[in-house]
């Protein structure tokens, strides 16, 4: 079913374009700046116990999320990275095209942002840093970073508008 268009009523389209892609870097430079501290500070494999739950840590993900094709051999880089790529290109269209809907556009910038946030860490690096660590009793998260939040975020935002809109069919 196409997308029923709410469009903003105190913003151009364009203006509104800006807006988001300013988001999306928002989201990159803080992904960006993250890491580089990380990097600066962190040696691979190094730790520092924050609470009891969280711990700061430096890891490299040369696979997608949760590592999944993490020890593929190094073909996966390439792969991740053409696939980053063709979200970017398509997120930015569709980001284009429907600019004036607040909550569907900001998932969106938020997934821009996140992904151009790991693609530029594998095709610099070959691996996604990862610094973020939660666990309890046992339980272990996998390390993340901001790039992934922002995608998280935006993947969260994208069912909400999607129930919202099924909701407003009705």
């Amino acid at each position: 079913m196409a997308r029923k268009p709410t469009p903003s009523p105190s913003l151009p389209a364009g203006i509104t374009l800006l807006a988001w892609l300013g988001w999306a870097m928002v989201v990159l430079i803080a992904d960006q700046f993250t890491k580089v501290l990380i990097m600066g500070y962190y040696q691979l494999g190094d730790s520092t116990p924050v609470t009891s739950f969280f711990n700061m840590v430096r890891v490299h993900n040369t696979g997608a999320a949760f590592s999944f094709l993490a020890s593929a051999g190094g073909w996966q880089r390439w792969l991740f990275t053409g696939i980053g790529i063709a979200a970017v290109a398509l997120i930015t269209w569709m980001l284009k095209k429907h600019a004036t809907q607040t909550l569907f556009a900001f998932a969106l910038a938020s997934l821009l942002g996140g992904a151009l946030g790991n693609v530029i860490d594998r095709v610099l690096y070959g691996y996604v840093v990862d610094f973020l660590d939660f666990h309890a009793q046992g339980w272990h998260f996998p390390a993340f970073n901001v790039a992934d939040s922002a995608i998280t975020l935006g993947a969260a935002c994208l069912i909400l508008d999607e129930l919202l809109r099924v909701r407003r069919g009705r």
